[in-house]
């Protein structure tokens, strides 16, 4: 018999070839490169006792172990998996795709995205110079609801100063997140995820993993007002911009929330 080997084949290697470079980087980023190389040698020690060697008892034990190690890896690896399919859906085609079929932001007008914008800049800046902490998430596609249950609801109009005495640091309502969503201030004092990613500096403090956390999980624009130093920062897509001015901060919402 003859091997046939054609262009599906071809692409089927290079397929393959992509997939485990994309879980090799994956794996190396969040460093968890060791177990990925004890998987790829027990997957190797499992091929070769089943289909080279032949051997039956081992080969069927080895079986047993890799389909339930299939769940094992799901549970162990839950929060890579989790990032990888958002990186998924959040690709620009994608998010294209899903415009179409969605309003989007809500008063994405922009008359109404200056009114939703230049409070949160004004606030900052003000929050900025007092070092005063401050934690703002901004909701846009991805609903926040279930963060926004963690917190006492508001559901006000955004405002400089309703936003500055909700972090003034006598105020019961100062130590969270304030979420934002739809034009209006709809909680405060919200819990959000904390990223345990490794590469954050160490100079960041709680609030800046938490606005990382939340962008772990949502499409949300996390915005902090550093207590130490005044600096302010935005998280978007799992990345930080940080030392922002006045201007930048306005251009970066005004991009992101069109």
């Amino acid at each position: 018999m003859f091997f046939e080997f054609g262009i599906k084949d071809i692409i089927d290697i290079v397929l393959v070839a992509m997939m485990l470079f994309y879980v090799y980087r994956l794996m190396k980023e969040s460093r968890s490169l060791n177990v990925f190389m004890g998987i790829l040698v027990f997957i190797v020690l499992w091929l070769v006792v089943s289909q080279v060697l032949e051997m039956k008892l081992l080969g069927s034990i080895m079986d047993k172990l890799v389909s339930v190690g299939v769940i094992g890896l799901i549970i162990l690896f839950q929060e890579d998996i989790r990032k990888f399919l958002y990186n998924l859906g959040a690709h620009q085609r994608i998010q294209a795709l899903r415009r179409l079929f969605s309003s989007g932001y809500k008063g994405g007008e922009k008359e109404n995205l200056k009114q939703v914008i230049i409070p949160i800049v004004m606030s900052c800046m003000s929050m900025s110079k007092k070092k005063v902490g401050a934690l703002i998430v901004i909701q846009r596609a991805t609903p926040l609801d279930d963060i926004v249950a963690t917190g006492e609801s508001i559901n006000a109009n955004i405002s400089q100063r309703l936003i500055e005495n909700i972090f003034f640091k006598n105020s019961p309502l100062h130590d969270g997140a304030t979420v934002i969503a739809d034009g209006r201030i709809r909680a405060a004092a919200c819990i959000l995820p904390v990223s345990h990613n490794l590469d954050i500096p160490k100079e960041l403090g709680l609030r800046h993993r938490a606005a990382l956390g939340i962008t772990h999980e949502s499409d949300c624009i996390a915005i902090v007002v550093s207590e130490e130093t005044g600096g302010i920062s935005v998280a978007i897509r799992s990345e930080f911009q940080l030392r922002l001015t006045a201007e930048k901060l306005e251009s970066i919402l005004t991009q992101e929330m069109k």
